[in-house]
C-alpha cells in the first residue's frame, strides 16, 4: 500500500533534484501546448501536450504542499507554487483558445 508520509519525506528529501527536473519541465511543456495552439496543430498534439503539462504542474503543486504540511513558509514555496498555478493556467488558455477559435466544424464539404 502507497504511504502518504514516505512519500512527502522523499518529496522533501529530494527536494533540489526533483525541482530542477519540474520548474524547467513545465516551463517547457507550457510552452509547447501554447505554442501548437497558435500553429493551429490538431487537437491529437495539443491535447497531450497540454495533458503533460498539466501533470508536471500538478506534481509541482503536491511537492510544494509537502513543505506546507510541515509548516516550511518561505519565498521559494510561493514562487514555485505561482509557477505551477500559472502554466495550469496557460495550458487552461491554450485549450480554451484553440477550441474556440481554431476548431471549427465543417458541415460538407
Amino acid at each position: 500500500m502507497l504511504d502518504f508520509n514516505t512519500l512527502a519525506e522523499f518529496s522533501r528529501a529530494n527536494c533540489i533534484s526533483i525541482c530542477t527536473f519540474l520548474v524547467p519541465a513545465n516551463l517547457v511543456a507550457t510552452l509547447l501546448t501554447i505554442t501548437f495552439a497558435v500553429l493551429r496543430c490538431p487537437p491529437q498534439q495539443v491535447w497531450p501536450a497540454s495533458g503533460a503539462a498539466c501533470m508536471f504542474a500538478l506534481m509541482m503543486v503536491l511537492h510544494v504542499y509537502t513543505w506546507f504540511m510541515i509548516g516550511v513558509v518561505m519565498v521559494p514555496t510561493y514562487v514555485l507554487l505561482s509557477l505551477a498555478i500559472t502554466c495550469l493556467i496557460g495550458n487552461l488558455g491554450a485549450i480554451l483558445f484553440h477550441t474556440r477559435y481554431f476548431h471549427t466544424p465543417s458541415f460538407g464539404k
